[in-house]
C-alpha cells in the first residue's frame, strides 16, 4: 500500500528510466530505411569503423597502460608494486570510461545495423521495447523480461555493441543445451556484421572437446552442432562474442589460476558480460562452490615452513604494514632476507610461483592477526 502511494506521488523510477530511452529509439528507427538499403558488405564496413573509432579514442592510454604494465613488472616485490598497481588500475578505468563514451555515441547507429542484420538473417526484427532492453543491458542494469518475450534476440543489441571494443564479451547462461542453441540462432547476425562468436560446453574434464566457433560454411557431421566448428578453448575466448554456462566460466577460472605460465591460460580479461536468469546463477546456484578435483598431492610443509620463517622477520625493514587496508608488504631486505634463508636466487622467478601464495598469507597471519582479537584457538 505504501509502495503504491509513494509511486503516485514520485512516478515509478522503472518509468523514468524507461522515458529516458525513448529519444534514442526514435533515433534507431529513424534510421531503420537508411539501413535497409546498405549491402552486407557495408554493414560489415560498419563494424570495422566502429572498432576503429573506439580503438582511436583510446590509443594513448593504452600506450600509457602498456608502460604502466612494464613499471609494475619491473618493481614486483619491491616497496613500489602496490604504487604501480594503483597506476595501471587507474588507467585501466579511464580507458573504461572513455570507451564508454564512445560505445553510448554510437549505440544508436549500432542498434540499428543489428536489427537490420537480424531482419535480413533471422527474419526476426527488434521491437521498440526490446531496443530499450538492450539499453538497460548496456547500462549494467537488470533487465525483467518474460519467456516469449525474445531475450535471445535483445541480447545481440548489447552483446554487438560492447564487442566493438574488441575485448570480448560473454553471455551467461544456465546450462549447455541454452549456449549452443543460443549461438546457432543468433550466431547468422554477428557472421553478417563481421563479428566472430563462440560457444563453450561442458565436456567432462576435456575443455579442449567442448569449444565451437560459429562457422555457417563447417560441414557437421552431427545435426545437434550445425554451423559450430571445433577449436580451442583459447580460441574460443578469443572470439568477439562467447556464449556459455556459469559452471564452465567458473572453472576456466579456476583453472587459469592454477597456471603456472601466462602462455597456458585461456581467458582474457573480463570486459562485459549479460547473465541470463541472473537469480538463479547469482543467487541460487551460487550457493553451490565450483570445485575442481583431481589426484591428491602431498600435503605441503610450506604452510608450517613460511609460518616460521616470517617470525624472523622484522617490521619495518623486512616488511611494511597497511593496517587500513590490511595489507602486508615484503620490502627488499625483506625479500632479501628470504632469499638467503631459502638459499634462493629469485623468490619471484616462475619456478617458484606455488611457494608465494604461502609465503603471502603466512607474512599476512603474522603481521595482522592477532590471536584472541582476530581469532581464537580451542582445544
Amino acid at each position: 500500500m505504501l509502495k503504491k502511494i509513494y509511486y503516485a506521488i514520485t512516478g515509478d523510477p522503472n518509468e523514468k528510466v524507461i522515458k529516458g530511452y525513448r529519444p534514442l529509439v526514435e533515433e534507431i528507427n529513424d534510421l531503420e530505411e537508411e539501413f535497409a538499403a546498405k549491402s552486407n558488405d557495408e554493414l560489415r564496413a560498419m563494424t570495422a569503423a566502429f572498432k576503429a573509432q573506439v580503438q582511436e579514442s583510446t590509443a594513448e592510454l593504452r600506450e600509457e597502460l602498456a608502460a604502466a604494465e612494464e613499471e609494475y613488472i619491473a618493481v614486483l616485490g619491491t616497496d613500489e608494486q602496490r604504487f604501480a598497481r594503483v597506476e595501471v588500475d587507474r588507467i585501466k578505468k579511464e580507458m573504461l570510461k572513455v570507451e564508454g563514451q564512445v560505445l553510448d555515441e554510437i549505440l544508436p547507429e549500432a542498434f540499428a545495423a543489428v536489427r537490420e542484420a537480424s531482419k535480413r538473417t533471422t527474419g526476426l526484427r527488434h521491437y521498440d521495447v526490446q531496443l530499450i532492453g538492450g539499453m538497460v543491458l548496456h547500462s549494467g542494469r537488470i533487465a525483467e523480461m518474460k519467456t516469449g518475450e525474445g531475450k535471445t534476440l535483445v541480447a545481440t543489441l548489447p552483446l554487438y555493441l560492447n564487442a566493438l571494443a574488441g575485448r570480448g564479451v560473454h553471455l551467461v547462461t544456465p546450462n549447455d543445451y541454452l549456449s549452443k542453441v543460443g549461438l546457432q540462432l543468433m550466431g547468422p547476425v554477428y557472421h553478417l556484421l563481421g563479428l566472430s562468436a563462440a560457444v563453450i560446453q561442458n565436456s567432462a574434464g576435456s575443455p579442449d572437446k567442448g569449444s565451437f566457433i560459429y562457422d555457417p560454411d563447417f560441414p557437421a557431421a552431427d545435426d545437434r552442432f550445425l554451423a559450430l566448428r571445433p577449436i580451442s578453448r583459447a580460441e574460443a575466448y578469443r572470439a568477439d562474442i562467447l556464449y556459455g554456462t556459469n559452471n564452465e566460466f567458473g572453472f576456466d577460472y579456476l583453472r587459469d589460476n592454477m597456471v603456472q605460465d601466462t602462455k597456458r591460460l585461456t581467458q582474457r580479461d573480463l570486459h562485459y558480460a549479460i547473465v541470463d536468469e541472473i537469480d538463479n546463477i547469482l543467487v541460487d546456484e551460487a550457493r553451490t562452490p565450483l570445485i575442481i578435483s583431481g589426484e591428491a598431492r602431498e600435503s605441503s610443509n610450506y604452510y608450517v615452513d613460511f609460518a616460521n620463517l616470517v617470525k624472523n622477520l622484522q617490521p619495518e625493514a623486512h616488511y611494511v604494514v597497511n593496517e587500513k587496508e590490511r595489507v602486508a608488504t615484503l620490502t627488499e631486505d625483506g625479500i632479501a632476507f628470504i632469499e638467503r634463508r631459502l638459499n634462493l636466487e629469485n623468490l619471484y622467478s616462475p619456478e617458484h610461483f606455488e611457494m608465494i601464495p604461502y609465503l603471502d598469507n603466512a607474512l599476512r597471519a603474522h603481521a595482522l592477526f592477532k590471536r584472541d582479537k582476530d581469532y581464537i584457538v580451542r582445544n
